[in-house]
Formats: C-alpha cells, sequence, structure tokens
C-alpha cells in the first residue's frame, strides 16, 4: 500500500458564480512515482451551467493537465518539474475556468484503479438504477 493524494479537476464556466462541473481526476504517489490526470467532461452538464461556453478552449486547457502530467519537453517549462512539484503546481488554488479541488489523501496498492474508481464516484454522471421488484 502507498500513500497517494488526489484532487478534482473542475470547470468552472462563470467564475463569478462559483458554480462548477467535475471533469477529471489528478492522481500522485510520489513512492510509486506515479501521477496522471483522467479527463471525462460531459458537454450536456457544462453546457447546463453556460450555453456559450468555448469548448475547443476548455478542452484544450483540460489537455494540458495530461500533457504537464506525462512531463517533457512539449508540456513547456513545468514539463521539465519533478512529478511531486508538476502536482502541486497543478493543484495550486487559482481564479480560472479550470480549477483543482483541495488536495484529499488516501492509501491504495494500485493507482490505476484508484483514479478509475475516482472518476466513477466524483466525475461521472450516476446511471440510474432499475428500482427493486
Amino acid at each position: 500500500m502507498h500513500a497517494y493524494d488526489y484532487a478534482l479537476i473542475r470547470v468552472v464556466p462563470r467564475v463569478e458564480r462559483g458554480e462548477f462541473v467535475n471533469a477529471g481526476v489528478v492522481l500522485s504517489c510520489k513512492a510509486g512515482g506515479f501521477l496522471e490526470a483522467r479527463i471525462e467532461l460531459d458537454d450536456a452538464r457544462l453546457r447546463a451551467l453556460d450555453a456559450q461556453v468555448d469548448m475547443d478552449t476548455v478542452r484544450a486547457h483540460l489537455e494540458a493537465f495530461a500533457a504537464i502530467c506525462a512531463g517533457g519537453d512539449s508540456a513547456g517549462p513545468i514539463g521539465r518539474l519533478p512529478a511531486r512539484e508538476r502536482f502541486r503546481w497543478l493543484t495550486a488554488p487559482r481564479s480560472t475556468v479550470i480549477q483543482t479541488s483541495p488536495v484529499h489523501s488516501g492509501r491504495c496498492d494500485d493507482h490505476a484503479t484508484m483514479l478509475e474508481r475516482l472518476l466513477d464516484t466524483m466525475v461521472r454522471a450516476p446511471t440510474r438504477r432499475d428500482p427493486a421488484p
């Protein structure tokens, strides 16, 4: 089991209103050398908050999260930082259209599985279940 930190990636189309849609998760584990962001933007949920939102710009900014997590020169100067510093940079508080939740911690033995579980519980819209007979 390794300790990990994660934050939800949020789209706040009208910052002055403070309404947001969870659009992804970024997860970091220093001991396991893991840093990854997964994005699943629900266009309809976002457009319900702001019908005029520039989806291309939002998607470009969300894709930057994954690029920065992957690191390297293609992610710019931030991509050359050590993984833990990239995580801290990504999760720093900001008042922009793309924000993150506070950082939360946990322990797991499979970071990819935990990232998927967080997407299921925090990002993806709940599925309706058929009522019990």
